[in-house]
């Protein structure tokens, strides 16, 4: 029997483990690659099913040249940050009579925590995360609201943790959780929530 065949130990999956989390931070994961990853390596039963979660990692550690984004301002208008970025410490963003959306899915992390302020004035914000990732949602809204849709799902240990502050006055700001692997595009996850919402009412 090789060494690939045998069993791999709970010390073995936590090395993984850290091995993504640090390939996450140097922006060669993204955060839904990351959250996906990490089940397969906790899953992994071999050390071949444990190799095969990092074989396309580099053992050295090198560092994205991609410069990180850190503000995303839209007024009277409706941006949105999205596909492969790099985000901070921290992001910045103003909705004034406009929308942003800001998409986590394919974003590279600069540091384990990123904060998201986000300032919306008679308009939306929203923050799509993936499942298995932390997050924290706290704010103020006045004749508007802040939600959160869906579930965080299997939080994984040593995941980077999101801080989303909410400042609303007159609109709407959600975060919004997504299933690993989903390919959906922003407005059918809007859509998902929408019928999720009419699903609870009906049971109310």
């Amino acid at each position: 029997m090789s060494d690939l065949e045998l069993r791999a130990s709970d010390a073995e999956r936590e090395g993984a483990v850290v091995r993504l989390r640090e390939a996450c931070a140097e922006g060669r994961l993204t955060l839904q690659e990351f959250s996906e990853r990490v089940e397969e390596a906790y899953a992994a039963r071999t050390r071949a099913e444990l190799e095969r979660v990092a074989s396309d990692l580099p053992a050295v550690a090198r560092r994205s040249r991609k410069r990180s984004r850190r503000f995303l301002v839209g007024i009277f208008g409706g941006p949105e940050l999205r596909g492969r970025w790099r985000a901070g410490r921290r992001l910045f963003t103003l909705a004034l009579f406009g929308g942003i959306d800001v998409d986590l899915r394919q974003a590279e992390l600069e540091k384990p925590v990123l904060t998201i302020w986000a300032l919306t004035i008679f308009g939306g914000s929203d923050v799509y995360v993936p499942q298995g990732i932390e997050v924290d949602m706290r704010g103020f809204a006045l004749f508007g609201g802040n939600d959160e849709w869906g579930e965080e799902g299997d939080l994984h240990p040593g995941a980077p943790l999101v801080r989303v502050v909410f400042l609303t006055l007159f609109g709407g700001s959600d975060v919004r959780h997504v299933a690993p692997g989903s390919t959906a595009s922003l407005r059918e996850l809007v859509r998902e929530s929408r019928r999720e919402l009419r699903g609870s009412s009906k049971e109310d």
